[in-house]
């Protein structure tokens, strides 16, 4: 973190060696004329592309209390928005285009110092040099190219007592999306040029060819590449490459970390005769991958239906050497081929589809599907019809033909049954059968259908406790947890917190096309000491907010983590609920909100009105034990 002071007494000290006198009313260098009109075509490429952002960024505040500025990397100003009335009142401040903020010319203000510490600040009231600035606040930050160069500044003035952080904030994001724009239309024209620089070669040659940017958008293809596609009379330009090859962001991701091409056999569903060998490889401008070229090879004819497994993970993918994951890495590749039924139990976020797509490329099934269904995502009454398919005329409504089922499509390789806990009781008698029997049959049919798969199921959920609570039916567990495989949580995998954290920045920064930040040592040291109850999941959300804060945390997700208090009951809060019970039952009341609202009294008073310590003891968030404490009226000074 730095020395805001610090960095204020040292634009003051520069500012009077620049000879810059306090009672000054107007910066020592303004253009007029041909000067100005000269810098305003120099830099029409930034007044334009800024405007829209500055629109979004003026209607975010009270337009008649704020204008914002837009400067060159000299510190001239080149555009003013606001309200005439504020415009007016602070065009007497001379805070009008061609005049130059920067220290040397105008001393310490938020738009010069910016570009001098190349840093975001806010400067108020007397922080800034001269006296007739000294009734404003200012919040400014840089502008840079995609060199890293500063090219301009974009800051938001007003009033001294409007004063607020979220106005900074207002400027980064403003100059966030700058910034992303002209990355964007760089990057664009550098795709273009290696189009046209490649056309007259690769128009010639026995291959497909696509140039596709960072987002997906496909910038450029050869008729070849049309025609492997089957897209002979389609405009695919500025297309979504998604809707043709699944998982391109994965694609860009794991160039962008290992810098080496990528080759797949797919199995394009345009072009059901036929696999397409797919290779791609980076472009690269300023050391950032900032497109791919696809190169798309139709190979012989085949047969038997779509070549994509499903599967894009492999343990490779697996971030961490701590022993934990390392001995479930072990051991999950010692079973990879087994056709026993495997039963992942983790935490939320912890990895468990990354952990099955993997088990399942490591094994011989590899080149046949991986079929994943999530048992708590898709309603009961059509879970049946997922699972199994059905005939034609069974449903009203339903697809002409009948459909294929999950269970079906799985044949040959692995079915996936994610949060496998979620699965109704009476769906779950019908698994069962299916894995004893190896056969299943489509609703609306009677002809039995043999299924060799291989079933990972995963759950967040103790099983366990789930049969004796009489939502899981004990012969399925048992028929599932054949082989158990525990992933532990991130807080038993502190070794790998590291490693986690620098590819989640490297990953995020080329996601969102900004540089890696540089994080703060208090940060880190927290995001190293939290405990993570969202495992993996929480931490890349997490790095994610951070490369797009530029090194900073919106909201502090790690309230209070030094204290490291576990989210179960403590042996004295379960004495506590059990009396309140007991209690209850004496006076034969059973109103559960009375038992709720004493087990929120007591649990209070317990935790000595830690609401932290409070809220895990009790097993709810923070904010839901305020909303209970609101409800039930309780006193909490």
């Amino acid at each position: 973190m730095y020395n805001k002071s610090l960095l204020i007494e040292n634009s003051h000290k520069r500012s009077e060696d620049y000879g810059i006198e306090k009672d000054s009313n107007h910066s020592k260098m303004i253009l007029h004329g041909d000067e100005l009109r000269k810098a305003l075509e120099l830099n029409k490429e930034l007044i334009e592309i800024s405007k829209p952002y500055i629109d979004m960024v003026v209607e975010s505040v009270e337009d008649r209390d704020f204008i914002i500025i837009l400067t060159d990397n000299n510190g001239c100003i080149l555009y003013i928005k606001g309200a005439n009335e504020i415009k007016d009142e602070l065009g007497k401040l001379n805070l009008k285009i061609g005049a130059y903020m920067d220290e040397k010319n105008i001393g310490t203000n938020a738009m010069g110092t910016a570009i001098k510490e190349n840093r975001c600040i806010q400067i108020t009231a007397k922080e800034h040099y001269v006296n007739i600035f000294q009734s404003l606040t200012c919040s400014a930050a840089p502008i840079h190219n995609s060199k890293g160069e500063i090219i301009g500044t974009l800051n938001l003035t007003g009033k001294s007592n409007m004063k607020h952080p979220h106005t900074l904030g207002l400027v980064i994001f403003g100059v966030t999306a700058i910034e992303n724009e002209l990355y964007r239309i760089k990057a664009n024209y550098i795709l273009n040029q290696t189009y046209n620089y490649m056309k007259t070669v690769i128009e010639n040659v026995d291959k497909g060819i696509m140039i596709v940017d960072t987002h997906g958008k496909i910038i450029n293809i050869n008729e070849l590449g049309l025609n492997i596609l089957d897209k002979r009379n389609h405009n695919l330009i500025n297309e979504d490459i998604n809707h043709i090859i699944p998982n391109f962001q994965n694609v860009v991701d794991k160039i962008s970390k290992n810098n080496k091409p990528i080759t797949k056999e797919i199995k394009l569903s345009h072009a059901s005769k036929y696999k397409t060998e797919v290779t791609f490889k980076g472009i690269k401008h300023n050391e950032k991958v900032i497109g791919i070229v696809a190169t798309l090879t139709r190979l012989k004819e085949e047969n038997k239906g779509n070549n994509f497994t499903g599967a894009f993970f492999t343990f490779n993918d697996i971030i961490g050497e701590s022993d934990a994951i390392k001995n479930v890495i072990t051991n999950c590749k010692i079973i990879a081929n087994s056709p026993s039924t495997v039963l992942i139990q983790g935490e939320s976020g912890t990895g468990k589809e990354v952990l099955a797509q993997s088990i399942h490329n490591y094994s011989l099934r590899k080149n046949n599907k991986f079929i994943a269904i999530n048992c708590g995502a898709i309603p009961a009454n059509i879970i049946e019809s997922e699972l199994f398919g059905y005939e034609d005329g069974t449903f009203t409504g339903g697809k002409k033909g009948g459909r294929i089922g999950k269970i079906e499509l799985a044949n040959g390789g692995t079915l996936f049954l994610d949060e496998i806990g979620e699965m109704p009781l009476d769906m779950q008698v019908k698994l069962l059968r299916v894995l004893q029997e190896g056969r299943v049959t489509r609703l609306g049919g009677g002809k039995e259908i043999s299924v060799d798969m291989r079933v990972i199921a995963a759950t967040n959920k103790d099983l366990k406790k789930e049969v004796k609570r009489g939502k899981f039916r004990e012969d399925l567990y048992y028929r599932l947890c054949v082989i158990p495989i525990k992933l532990p949580p991130l807080k038993e995998r502190k070794g790998d917190i590291t490693k986690l954290i620098e590819y989640f920045l490297n990953m995020k920064s080329i996601k969102l096309d900004k540089d890696i930040p540089v994080i703060s040592n208090e940060l880190y040291n927290k995001l190293l000491g939290y405990n993570w109850p969202g495992n993996i999941r929480q931490l890349e959300n997490s790095i994610e907010n951070i490369v797009n804060l530029n090194g900073e945390l919106s909201v502090d997700i790690i309230d209070e983590y030094e204290e490291k208090v576990s989210t179960n009951l403590t042996i004295d809060n379960k004495e506590i609920l059990e009396e309140n019970i007991k209690e209850n039952i004496k006076e034969k009341s059973f109103n559960l909100e009375e038992i709720e609202k004493r087990t929120i009294i007591n649990a209070i008073d317990s935790n000595k009105h830690n609401m932290t310590k409070t809220a895990k003891a009790l097993g709810i968030s923070r904010n839901t034990l305020y909303l209970k404490i609101k409800k039930y009226n309780i006193d909490v000074k």
